[in-house]
């Protein structure tokens, strides 16, 4: 390389741009090329107003209008094919920094995890959970032993105690039984019935009786 290319820094690998900046340049060269279209599209209509106003009248400046307008449409069709190059670009510069952001994201959450762990043993932690499963069996008896009656005499056998209840609800239902039996034993009580017909009433006393015995009295009293 000669000295004046050195001069010039022509050695030197210049730094790219950085996506942020390639996407803003691009954004403002579309803005450029979206007002060529805009002018372009002007100029077509006014040569296509041109020719139409020559028309057979001045054959020839209606001929140079088209030819005119041809042109214009021709730079009209390559803007229009370049502009679709720069928006296809740009959405893939903008697509590659989102992936290259998510990827950065998911770098650090992964080194964060990995800082997060980085003093657990997994023997540590097994041997942790074992000793907690441990004391929560013996907490457990112990709640256990707490709630236990005691002073109260040995524990009794609840087996033992439903089989003596059936025997007294077979004691009693045994009597129930007999008393049933001895009732139906017994005669029925009868009593006297009515007489249908009614009694004859007895005789009267005479008023000449009484008489009788009065004055016999008197005569005894005197």
């Amino acid at each position: 390389m000669s000295g004046l290319g050195r001069l010039f820094g022509r050695g030197k690998k210049e730094k790219g741009p950085t996506p942020e900046e390639a996407i803003q340049k691009l954004k403002e060269t579309e803005k450029i090329l979206i007002k060529k279209q805009e002018f372009l599209e002007q100029k077509i209509q006014q040569e296509l107003q041109m020719a139409k106003k020559h028309g057979i009248k001045n054959k020839r400046a209606a001929l140079q209008a088209l030819r005119r307008k041809k042109r214009l449409e021709q730079q009209l069709a390559q803007t229009d094919g370049t502009l679709s190059t720069l928006e296809f670009q740009r959405e893939a510069i903008e697509n590659a920094t989102t992936n290259a952001e998510v990827l950065r994201t998911m770098e650090l959450a992964a080194q964060g995890m990995k800082k997060a762990y980085q003093d657990m043993d997994i023997d540590k932690v097994d041997e942790l959970m074992a000793d907690i499963t441990e004391q929560q069996e013996v907490a457990q008896q112990i709640s256990d032993a707490i709630s236990r009656p005691v002073g109260f005499g040995d524990v009794v056998d609840e087996d033992e105690l439903l089989e003596e209840l059936e025997e007294l609800e077979q004691e009693e239902l045994a009597r129930d039984l007999l008393t049933v039996g001895d009732k139906e034993e017994e005669p029925p009580i009868e009593l006297p019935s009515v007489p249908s017909t009614h009694l004859p009433a007895g005789p009267a006393p005479e008023a000449g009786e009484d008489e009788e015995a009065l004055k016999q009295l008197a005569e005894w009293v005197s």
